[in-house]
């Protein structure tokens, strides 16, 4: 298993692991730019009945940014589990600065996601499939194109969840001593 040497990166971890927490907090960018295309009026192949019922571009677009952020900054914290803020709490934090992040509190939280992010994935394909929505072929194609990462949210911050949990609790190793028999 080869560790990622990037300055990032932290020891221990592979750089399967940290792929995927990219790959993770990367899978929202498209629909949120979606939704923020629609927040603006953009035309993506709705019919403006649909923006209409987003209430977009007006009120309604707030809802929509604010969805896109929040996502955002979800998918952002799976990078704290190949990262170094992932295990001690920044600087910039009062009272927590320099402390060891909790691994069970964190792991379970990220655990709830996977599982969260993963039926919301099914849910949305199910949805897209027999939802009527008045949309142009290359609107539907749009919205299916955008979301379909989605589906890899959950199972990608699953993997990386795991690794994390094992990393984090595993024995730890004097220094200097390898894993690995006979290095």
């Amino acid at each position: 298993m080869r560790e990622d040497t990037t300055p990032r990166s932290l020891p221990g971890v592979p750089r399967w692991a940290r792929n995927a927490a990219t790959g993770a907090a990367l899978t929202n960018v498209p629909s949120a730019l979606w939704r923020l295309a629609v927040a603006l009026g953009v035309p993506v192949g709705l019919a403006r009945s649909e923006y209409d019922a987003m209430g977009a571009p007006g009120w309604g677009s707030l809802a929509l940014l604010a969805l896109s952020l929040f996502s955002e900054l979800l998918a952002f914290l799976t990078l704290g589990l190949v990262r170094g803020w992932g295990e001690t709490w920044p600087r910039w934090i009062p009272y927590l600065r320099g402390r060891s992040v909790p691994v069970l509190p964190v792991t379970v939280a990220a655990g709830l996601g996977a599982v969260a992010t993963s039926v919301y994935g099914v849910l949305f394909v199910y949805s897209a499939f027999h939802a009527e929505m008045a949309a142009s072929a290359w609107g539907i194609w749009l919205i299916n194109a955008t979301y379909a990462p989605l589906l890899l949210w959950g199972p990608l911050l699953a993997a990386v969840t795991v690794h994390y949990y094992r990393r984090r609790s595993g024995p730890v190793q004097p220094a200097g001593s390898s894993s690995l028999p006979g290095t």
